[in-house]
């Protein structure tokens, strides 16, 4: 099946993808094309930036959690009906599982989907020895660069280098940014911060994609777009029998690291979606069956959280009760008795978990996990599922239902598997195991039933 698609790579992070990649979407959606938008690896934020700008929602392509088949399914499903699919990469475009991996790199997705290249290099410091650096990124691997965009550097500089890298090398020169330190998104200790915390966002985007437009060769990029070859996919196996059942999901500024494809298959198994906001509703919505509270930022919201006494009343009368809940990151520290936030204060929480989450001076846990239950609960005994963890804050229960292997080959024990539920740091990726879904569901369904 024909598909435009292209991707922005970089030899690391921090060399501008997401500001650039950006930036080139707010530019084709200025020029009224239809585009679609991806991520590749499991980064929540980057997305919900790529979805400012388009205006609809944008998906991870992670070849780890998802699988190859699966994810071209995912990848197919979203960029369907665009006229083109714009991809950012991952880390550095060679950047694997492990250090000397290609695993599941932004190189892995390119390859194996036929996905043309754009190298984003940062020219910053530098100027013919750019070309060598592109030179060794073309030559260490059979791969799909077709062009390079020049970061962080001057017209001059392009213009002195752009010869070069078409005759040379062979590759398209697409064009340079200059250095536009009033548009840089800032960073805090889990990543980019939330497109909401940045003022004018949409201003900013607009006169970065007014700037790209004139420094940028965006037909070209169109172009090599349009010249992926097909892509082929299959389809997913999934369980039989559809659940009937609303599922109340937690959705606010708070708690939005949510992988779109979960609930897009929640919605596939039979849920009905209801969200609520634990910030600023009273209690939970009623005729759920079931509760979701993904990830998100609790420790910059914790006061308020705590504040909020008749949903957190709710959330814990009701899990009490039986109502089946899934929690992972944020979700899971909200379900604590006690959080610390980012100024040291400890928080009452949800009393869910019995434990305190605290914070640490460096990154706890982080990486890809494959989680195998040890007990029967929300997951079956024996089952796998895949996901991954990122974050700074630790607790004094971390739960040992499931033993957790690292891509390194260490095993962890983690999360919390019980009759109604499932909660840890891990950020599940469903796809990986539909049957986990659909046996939650199940649940959810018992006890809706039973409350009627």
């Amino acid at each position: 099946m024909k598909m435009p698609r292209i991707m922005l790579a970089a030899p690391s992070s921090g060399s501008g993808k997401t500001l650039i990649t950006c930036g080139i979407l707010q530019a084709l959606v200025n020029r009224k094309i239809k585009v679609s938008s991806f991520k590749c690896g499991p980064d929540f934020i980057d997305p919900m930036f790529h979805e400012k700008v388009i205006g609809t929602r944008s998906g991870n392509i992670d070849m780890f959690m998802a699988g190859r088949d699966n994810a071209g399914y995912l990848f197919h499903r979203s960029a369907k009906g665009s006229d083109i699919s714009v991809v950012e990469g991952v880390m550095g475009f060679y950047d694997g599982m492990s250090i000397a991996s290609t695993e599941a790199s932004s190189y892995d997705v390119s390859s194996e989907f036929g996905i043309p290249v754009i190298l984003v290099v940062n020219g910053r410091g530098a100027s013919a020895s750019i070309l060598p650096m592109i030179k060794g990124f073309l030559e260490f691997r059979k791969n799909n660069i077709k062009g390079v965009i020049l970061n962080n550097t001057t017209e001059k500089v392009y213009n002195g280098l752009k010869s070069a890298i078409e005759k040379e090398l062979g590759i398209v020169a697409i064009g340079y940014v200059p250095k536009v330190n009033e548009l840089v998104i800032e960073s805090r200790h889990m990543g980019l911060v939330m497109p909401h915390e940045v003022d004018r966002l949409k201003e900013k985007l607009n006169d970065l994609s007014k700037i790209l437009e004139k420094t940028l060769d965006i037909d070209a990029m169109i172009s090599i777009a349009g010249a992926a070859p097909d892509i082929s996919f299959k389809a997913p196996k999934l369980p039989r029998g559809k659940i009937k059942v609303k599922i109340g999901v937690a959705a606010d500024e708070c708690f939005c690291f949510l992988y779109k494809d979960n609930i897009a298959l929640l919605e596939e198994l039979g849920a009905e979606i209801v969200h609520f906001s634990p910030l600023r509703d009273k209690e939970l919505p009623g005729g759920i069956g079931g509760i979701i509270i993904p990830g998100g930022y609790p420790e910059l919201y914790a006061e308020s959280l705590s504040k909020n006494v008749s949903m957190l009343r709710s959330i814990n009368e009701s899990v009490a009760s039986g109502m089946p809940c899934m929690a992972e990151g944020g979700g899971f520290l909200y379900l604590h008795d006690e959080l610390e936030d980012v100024s040291g204060k400890y928080c009452r929480m949800a009393c869910v978990i019995k434990g305190k989450a605290f914070r640490t001076p460096k990154i706890s846990k982080f990486g890809y996990t494959t989680m195998i239950a040890k007990n029967n609960g929300i997951m079956e005994k024996g089952t796998a599922v895949r996901g991954h963890e990122f974050h700074y804050w630790e607790s004094t229960s971390c739960g040992n239902d499931c033993e957790g292997t690292k891509t390194s080959g260490t095993k962890i024990e983690c999360m919390h598997n019980g009759k109604n539920i499932l909660a840890g740091f891990p950020h599940l990726f469903y796809y990986s195991n539909p049957s986990v879904a659909h046996r939650f569901l199940g649940e959810c369904k018992a006890y809706s039933d039973r409350s009627e």
